[in-house]
């Protein structure tokens, strides 16, 4: 919701000042990749500890886990 408040105040500001059409869907276009990439670094920042976490996790059960013995004897079929 915040980021909608954001771009209209940055549209009706560009408005304002007397910026044309064509230079407010540029700026609105360059704001929008902005706030989009921000929000996806937001989201990863987000997000490490719980990656971290999983890696630690699986890395804890292969170190447990014992090594299954072979189902076969390879030497027995020559």
């Amino acid at each position: 919701m915040l980021e909608i408040l954001f771009v209209l105040g940055f549209f009706f500001m560009l408005l304002l000042t007397g910026i044309s059409l064509l230079g407010m869907v540029a700026a609105l276009v360059v704001a929008f990749a902005v706030m989009m990439l921000g929000g996806l670094l937001a989201v990863v920042i987000k997000m490490l500890p719980w990656l971290i976490l999983a890696v630690v996790a699986v890395w804890i059960y292969r170190a447990f886990k014992q090594p299954e013995k072979p189902r076969y004897n390879r030497r027995r079929f020559r």
